[in-house]
């Protein structure tokens, strides 16, 4: 906390006056990250073309995921803090909206397209260096998977 303050040129105590513990600083700073999330999947609530609402969502969030680690480990629920939990909720509520809208498999949840998003980028994560955006090549293998293979004609997104 003493270094965080530091980098911010403010005190410690003003640190403490704000956030009682470092998980309640960390949850605050992650629940930002998630309420960015949230945003961009009730953005796309009403597009025209709902599988392709449910792609750019998963995009965003997966480039989002790919530039922060540790939004990574909350989005797939490792952070016990409360407050963390509740807008991981919210934001399996928010992409169970694109799921509902996408005609994609039927056991296909919205917290299902959550890890799925940290899945993919945990899988591309050991060649970040070399290959950056080996995670959308991912998410499209991906992102075939969720549709029901029995409809004749799944959207093409």
């Amino acid at each position: 906390m003493t270094e965080i303050a530091e980098r911010a040129g403010i005190g410690k105590g003003t640190v403490f006056r704000h956030f009682a513990t470092k998980e309640d600083l960390i949850a605050a700073v992650v629940e930002d990250l998630l309420d960015d999330l949230i945003t961009a999947a009730v953005a796309r609530c009403d597009a025209t073309d709902p599988a392709a609402a449910l792609r750019e969502f998963m995009t965003y969030g997966v480039d989002r995921l790919a530039g922060n680690q540790a939004l990574c480990d909350v989005a797939s629920g490792s952070v016990r803090h409360p407050d963390v939990q509740a807008a991981v909720v919210r934001l399996g509520d928010a992409a169970q909206a694109l799921v509902d809208r996408a005609r994609l498999r039927a056991d296909v949840t919205g917290r299902d397209v959550v890890l799925l998003m940290t899945g993919v980028h945990q899988a591309a994560a050991p060649l970040r260096d070399t290959e950056p955006d080996l995670w959308r090549r991912y998410l499209d293998l991906l992102f075939g998977g969720l549709f029901d293979t029995t409809d004749p004609a799944p959207p093409s997104a």
